[in-house]
């Protein structure tokens, strides 16, 4: 595997993204879009997973640069990113990607906030394929109505941020305009996946849902 990072520009100044390549050089290609935490070596970490899976891993830096160290910093940084610069970010990101690799769409995944950017790209840029967003926030109904793309949305039932009420809500959205989505639920709770935080790290629901997510972009891409 090696990695690289690549530089494109956004309606409101460049960023990059960082990308880990497969031993082949070349594959599917899977979207990482990070947490309120910003682009750190947790994510990078991810990328290099998907990579070793044989996927193409794309995290483009949505702060341009900026990594919260603390939880204060990081709410006041995901706040004061607004969400059509966040997806313009994706947008030119998967532009860029697609013309680097020779890629004709690509999937999205991510978590907390990365989760609902992903869901919300989803819905909205063009050359997506698959989504797995995980526990990230709702959009309005009238956005998510436009989701055409299979997805699978993971959360925690003990997660007290994207709670039952919100996934019910997904779900009840989804069953109306027969969207293709599958809610996956695990007992855990919020940012369960991230093991780099041992008071919320669920193993097993964090291996089970990694599973399902490469066979689920194995699949559809």
């Amino acid at each position: 595997m090696t990695s690289e990072n690549i530089e494109f520009t956004t309606a409101n100044g460049g960023t990059s993204a960082y990308v880990v390549l497969p031993a082949t050089g070349n594959g599917k290609a899977v979207m990482l879009i990070h947490e309120w935490w910003g682009l750190n070596d947790h994510i990078k970490d991810i990328a290099g997973r998907y990579a070793a899976e044989g996927f193409i891993a794309i995290a483009p830096d949505l702060y341009r640069g900026r990594i919260a160290t603390n939880p204060e910093d990081a709410s006041k940084m995901m706040h004061d990113l607004a969400i059509e610069d966040g997806l313009d970010t994706i947008r030119e990101a998967v532009s860029a990607a697609k013309g680097r690799y020779g890629l004709s769409h690509l999937g999205i995944t991510g978590y907390c906030m990365g989760g609902t950017f992903a869901l919300r790209a989803a819905c909205e840029v063009d050359g997506i394929a698959a989504a797995v967003p995980f526990y990230g926030d709702i959009p309005e109904e009238e956005i998510l109505a436009k989701l055409s793309v299979p997805t699978i949305f993971v959360s925690g039932t003990r997660d007290g941020w994207i709670t039952p009420e919100k996934v019910s809500e997904l779900e009840t959205a989804a069953a109306k305009h027969q969207l293709p989505v599958e809610s996956l639920k695990y007992d855990a709770e919020h940012a369960f996946f991230n093991n780099t935080r041992p008071e919320v790290f669920d193993e097993d629901a964090a291996r089970d849902a990694w599973s399902r997510a490469i066979a689920f972009f194995n699949s559809k891409l």
